[in-house]
């Protein structure tokens, strides 16, 4: 934790300095939707089955706290923290399991965060977090699948609901919207990152093009002859007020003593989820996809979390963690791109990414917005948004983690003709095709077992589940698994120079690449081992701005990361994450 703090304190102030940046607009705006209205929906989902214990301002002052502690003190202020689809599970599991055998339940939940708290800071003054060197993509990916899912499941609820409270008419409309709502915002994702339209406006939709559509079809619903049917909306309370009769305040005291220590058992389960979410959220905001600048600090915030925990187990209100996808939806907002044009390969245009502007802003501004949405008249608002619009946003938001997920990208090879398969692709490159299919036939049953324990009263035990994963992976797997494969079929989750604070990634080696290899390939989308990296070379290639260009109203400048401190000049080379210079960090 001291060496987390020391690394960080002396770039606190450019982060606060670095936000005079435009991508921080966007950003802010995108992450308030983004954050918010999934938010919105679990709150739905805890209003129905905790029978009103949870409700729009718990996980609004939630979302609000978590977000201010970690945009001021945090040593990773790029990840989002606030309400997730696992804690919900955990939330309504416990009321299913304590409230029947007459326990209060606020102070029982209190109980939990005090324990969990306590269980943080041990986990954060032990150094706990440097078992991250064993979290790969592997796991990662595992989780960021079954996250994905409870996304689409909750859309799916939300919409089934509808038949039981406005009956048919109202169902199939909310369906419609939804749909709709899928197909608009994630078509504005496929046209910003086309080469269709200026740069202007296209980047313009693909910042602004799922909040506009949110409020588009909250409108469109009012027109022509579907204004004459009913739709379900989100149930909003008095503003700045619980949402059940009692104070902000939990009474922790009124619980028997056997009850408290009940919870221990409580707590160990959401701490390991915990320790495991809310890191591999770390991780993969700061994945080896982002050329980052400035150094991470794992066992801080998970000082931090603790916390964050404890103070929303008095408060009475859901406990915020790491958010999936949202935190790499972040960093990803905040990443100026150019598309470069190789005129070695034919003058093909790629897109990349040039910087990313890490500053702790638009954290606390999209926090704050939830703070300012907590009042009456945005309450109003809040009110007039059709479940069925949040059903789409559900969709969205799965189909989009779905997308760039690991776990896609393998069984879309698998599905690939041979013939048309790139054979610079890592996976074409492994003899044995039967090895694919195992490791993520692992996966996939890594992920039913997750999921599928979930759904049952016994669902706040998943999280051991994730344990398992990262032991199978690092001790099992690599007895059938040859040492190639698995380089080819998994990787560290983020680079060196984020590993470097937890001790270097798990079976880093050092590997050599021929010099004079010049390929023009740029951004492994499977993020499977292999690391390419575009080094600016005037002689073979041009700049077309984008994204960065909107900033500074002319050609982006690059702005190198840390590792590439180091870099030798030249063209395009192609090397292992695992050579990257790990000095510095």
């Amino acid at each position: 934790m001291i060496n987390d703090v020391k690394r960080r304190a002396p770039f606190y102030w450019s982060d606060w300095r670095d936000a005079w940046d435009y991508r921080v607009v966007p950003a802010t705006v995108y992450m308030y939707f983004a954050n918010i209205l999934p938010a919105l929906a679990f709150s739905l989902d805890m209003f129905t089955k905790t029978h009103n214990s949870y409700g729009v301002n718990e996980v609004l002052l939630s979302s609000v706290m978590a977000c201010v502690i970690f945009s001021l003190f945090a040593a990773q202020p790029l990840v989002i923290v606030g309400v997730t689809g696992p804690i919900t599970v955990f939330s309504y599991t416990v009321y299913d399991i304590v409230v029947p055998q007459g326990t209060n339940y606020f102070a029982f939940m209190a109980w939990i965060g005090i324990w969990s708290l306590i269980m943080h800071w041990l986990l954060a003054i032990t150094n706990s977090c440097n078992f991250l060197t064993y979290v790969t993509r592997f796991s990662c990916d595992t989780f960021g699948f079954y996250v994905a899912f409870i996304y689409l499941q909750k859309g799916i609820q939300v919409l089934t609901r509808q038949w039981g409270l406005a009956g048919g008419e109202s169902a199939y409309l909310s369906i419609m919207v939804s749909l709709l709502v899928l197909g608009f915002a994630y078509g504005c994702g496929i046209l910003g990152a086309s080469n269709l339209l200026h740069h202007i406006p296209r980047k313009f939709i693909e910042d602004y093009g799922t909040p506009l559509t949110i409020i588009f079809f909250t409108g469109f619903v009012h027109i022509g002859h579907m204004k004459n049917v009913h739709l379900e909306t989100l149930p909003t309370s008095k503003s700045f007020f619980p949402t059940a009769d009692r104070g902000w305040f939990v009474h922790f005291w009124e619980i028997s003593v056997g009850e408290v220590f009940l919870a221990i058992p409580f707590a160990i389960l959401l701490t390991i989820l915990f320790w495991f979410d809310h890191n591999v959220s770390s991780l993969i905001a700061q994945g080896s996809e982002f050329p980052l600048r400035k150094p991470p600090g794992f066992h801080w915030d998970i000082f931090l979390l603790g916390l964050s925990t404890g103070v929303a187990g008095l408060l009475g209100i859901p406990f915020p963690n790491g958010l999936i996808p949202q935190a790499p939806f972040h960093t990803t907002s905040l990443c100026a791109t150019r598309q470069v044009v190789d005129e070695k390969a034919r003058g093909h245009t790629v897109r990349v990414v040039d910087h990313v502007v890490e500053q702790r802003v638009s954290n606390l501004a999209q926090g704050l917005l939830f703070l300012v949405t907590m009042s009456g008249p945005l309450l109003i608002v809040l009110h007039l948004i059709p479940q069925g619009v949040l059903a789409g946003l559900f969709f969205v938001m799965g189909v989009q983690a779905l997308e760039g997920n690991g776990i896609t990208q393998k069984l879309l090879f698998l599905a690939r003709d041979k013939n048309l398969t790139d054979a610079t692709d890592p996976l074409a490159r492994i003899d044995r095709r039967l090895a694919i299919w195992v490791f993520v036939a692992i996966e996939l049953i890594g992920f039913g077992a997750t999921f599928a324990i979930s759904q049952t009263i016994a669902a706040i035990g998943f999280p051991v589940f994730l344990i398992l994963l990262i032991v199978a992976r690092s001790w099992l797997m690599p007895k059938w698994f040859r040492d190639e494969e698995l380089r080819a079929l998994d990787a560290p989750t983020a680079g060196p120079f984020v590993m470097e604070s937890v001790g270097g990634a798990y079976g880093e080696s050092e590997t050599h690449t021929p010099e004079g290899n010049e390929t023009a390939v740029v951004d492994d989308t499977l993020e499977r081992g292999q690391s390419y990296e575009l080094e600016m070379s005037p002689a073979n290639r041009k700049d077309v701005p984008d994204g960065a260009g909107l900033m500074t109203g002319g050609p982006a400048r690059r702005r190198p990361s840390h590792n590439e401190s180091q870099r030798p000049q030249g063209g395009v080379r192609k090397r292992s994450r695992s050579s990257v210079n790990r000095r510095g960090g």
